[in-house]
């Protein structure tokens, strides 16, 4: 299963699950990372950290640790 990790800019997702990291689950659902989610890339930083992702409405900033426990499906 691919990660946010594994998205360009533009690119987008639907999250699927989480990894075994239960804290950093438990940070990203109460920032509406929820499964079922559409995500899309809208911007990285030059060396990849961090990440912007829209979800929900809104635009989130991410970490790499982060966005790499993120799982999710694409249509590619």
């Amino acid at each position: 299963m691919k990660s946010v990790l594994d998205l360009k800019p533009g690119e987008t997702g639907v999250i699927q699950a989480f990894a075994n990291d239960n804290d950093l689950k438990n940070k990203l659902i109460g920032m509406g990372c929820l499964p079922g989610e559409n995500i899309r890339i809208s911007k990285a930083a030059p060396l990849g950290c961090p990440i912007a992702i829209d979800i929900a409405g809104y635009e989130l900033s991410l970490r790499k640790d982060e966005a790499a426990c993120i799982l999710i499906e694409t249509d590619r």
